[in-house]
């Protein structure tokens, strides 16, 4: 049963609005990604800093937790005999339905895909892309299946053997920038627009929180003797659909799947009281494991592995949650299913909505950027800092830092 008053209670989007002119939306990084500004959130005080000094602002004993996605070329542009442009924009895989399979593919896949021009591709029509960048040409056709919302299923299938659907991408593909950057994608967004630790293909956006790190800012973190760790969310278009509905809470999350390794979880079972999630995505995938593991408590479990585990949109708000389970039991709860079933990775699926009235289970601090008004980021970024999110951005506004994806950093401390 869902807490009808957690839930009920508006949430009015407009209340997280303020003015961001487009001159203070960075349209390219800076040259020294850890150049960016810090903003420094603690105890409602701000003060400023640069990131290559965020080491100073962590504790020693502190465990720090990215996430490891790395954007793919994602945008396909196909062509009709007639010569009409068809646009396909893939968001995530069908069959095989796991990235990895997927990507890795050699004889065809079929993924959920935004089109562009889809009025102009017929059912039965199929369209084609020739990569002449190759060792041989290579010739993709696409054919469009069932529609899916707004979306489509989409099979590909190419004549050149021993060539992965990620070759593919890499070859054909357009990696696939913000849309309010208000620009086409340039030769350097191919560096600059993943982070230095991006090795899991598989996100259509960066988890851009992480942008601002360098080897460097890596280096002097980890002398400090703070830890390090990882975590996976592959980043869906999603991530920039705006809140269209007066009451945030009638806006549908989008879901996306995310993967935790076994130790990452007794990693961080170890450091509680002390985790940095890096990113906004890293938040959501730390905070969706206390409800994963309360789930298992719950259940008795079947020994089966092949148990698709979701967070529901609204199940941090739920009645049946018993929330008196500390974090360190539910934790347990993910490690003793995966030692019962054999796995040595936690994988599941979170349409977790981090809204004001949520209660923090697992990260203490949070780096992010600054977001869009009326978006359910900075709904998250408010819960984070029991609404004192004005302060921040006010500040942020009237010092001249710079926004969204390729902007500025903060870190926040979370008021408890």
């Amino acid at each position: 049963m869902v807490n009808e008053e957690m839930v009920n209670q508006p949430i009015y989007i407009a209340d997280y609005n303020y003015p961001l002119p487009d001159e203070r939306i960075a349209k390219y990084p800076l040259p020294e990604r850890d150049h960016s500004k810090l903003l420094v959130y603690r105890d409602g005080q701000v003060s400023e800093d640069r990131f290559y000094n965020i080491g100073d602002y962590i504790a020693p004993n502190a465990l720090l937790i990215y996430n490891n996605t790395r954007v793919i070329q994602a945008r396909l542009e196909f062509h009709k005999p007639t010569g009409a442009r068809i646009e396909v924009f893939c968001l995530e895989p069908l069959t095989p339905h796991d990235y990895q399979l997927s990507l890795g593919s050699t004889t065809g896949c079929t993924w959920k895909c935004m089109v562009g021009n889809a009025k102009k591709w017929h059912d039965s029509d199929v369209i084609k892309l020739q990569i002449t960048n190759h060792q041989s040409p290579i010739t993709i056709c696409a054919h469009k299946e069932a529609q899916i919302g707004n979306t489509f299923a989409v099979r590909f299938e190419w004549d050149e053997e021993n060539v992965s659907f990620a070759e593919i991408l890499d070859a054909a593909g357009e990696l696939p920038i913000p849309p309010y950057l208000n620009r086409k994608t340039e030769e350097s967004d191919l560096r600059t627009y993943q982070t230095v630790y991006s090795r899991i293909k598989g996100s259509v956006a960066a988890p851009t929180a992480g942008l601002h790190f360098t080897e460097k800012v890596l280096d002097d973190i980890h002398s400090r003797g703070i830890e390090t760790d990882e975590v996976t969310l592959h980043v869906g278009a999603g991530t920039f659909l705006p809140v269209k509905t007066a009451d945030a809470n009638e806006h549908v999350m989008h879901t996306e799947i995310i993967a935790v390794p076994r130790e990452t979880i007794a990693h961080i079972q170890a450091k509680l009281g002390h985790i940095v999630a890096v990113g906004t995505t890293s938040m959501r995938t730390l905070e969706s494991l206390y409800f994963i593991g309360a789930k298992l408590r719950d259940v008795e479990m079947s020994k089966s592995n092949n148990l698709e585990i979701h967070v529901g949109q609204f199940e941090p708000y739920e009645e049946a949650f018993d929330f008196r389970l500390s974090t360190f039991d539910s934790l347990q709860a993910i490690l003793d299913y995966l030692d019962a079933t054999g796995q040595t990775t936690l994988h599941a699926e979170t349409q977790i909505m981090i809204k004001p009235g949520y209660t923090f289970h697992v990260v203490d601090q949070l780096i992010t950027n600054f977001h869009q008004p009326q978006s359910t980021l900075l709904l998250l970024v408010s819960a984070f800092v029991d609404g004192d999110w004005h302060t921040i951005y006010d500040y942020a506004l009237s010092h001249d830092f710079r926004f969204l994806s390729y902007g500025d950093s903060s870190i926040l401390n979370r008021k408890s």
